[in-house]
């Protein structure tokens, strides 16, 4: 009984159902971004490059009688997977260190400073109250 009980303890912490919870969204998040990506940016990019399906193109190394025995280097897949790369850490980039930092920044305001509750003894450099007159340690009077 030992074991089950360490393991609820352990499967029902805070930061295990948070870690699950960042996973999901994680991935949920991740789709939009590919998706973005996919039919927004990339058909662009074929647009621009002057061969309309540009992940197709490659290098045939040997060819066999059966053309799906080909053995081919699909450079131009690699490059738009590369490409996929890169815009998607442009927009991971753009969303997480500008639009998110700009909304923290808003949330959280600046706390106004406290009014400081200790002083520091000018004769023996230790700390009293902010309201003493006289030192507890050297017994020298404030001013």
């Amino acid at each position: 009984m030992a074991f089950i009980d360490d393991f609820k303890k352990f499967a029902f912490k805070g930061n295990v159902i948070d870690l699950a919870v960042g996973v999901v969204i994680g991935g949920a998040f991740g789709k939009i971004v590919s998706a973005l990506v996919a039919d927004l940016f990339m058909p662009l990019v074929a647009l621009v490059l002057p061969s309309g399906d540009w992940r197709a193109n490659g290098v045939v190394l040997r060819q066999a009688a059966d053309p799906k025995d080909d053995v081919v280097v699909k450079y131009g897949d690699f490059f738009g997977a590369v490409l996929d790369f890169m815009v998607i850490a442009l927009v991971l980039f753009i969303v997480v260190s500008r639009i998110l930092k700009a909304a923290e920044g808003r949330l959280s305001r600046p706390k106004p400073a406290d009014d400081p509750v200790i002083k520091e003894c000018p004769f023996c450099c230790e700390t009293v109250p902010i309201k003493a007159t006289r030192c507890k340690f050297c017994t020298s009077q404030f001013a």
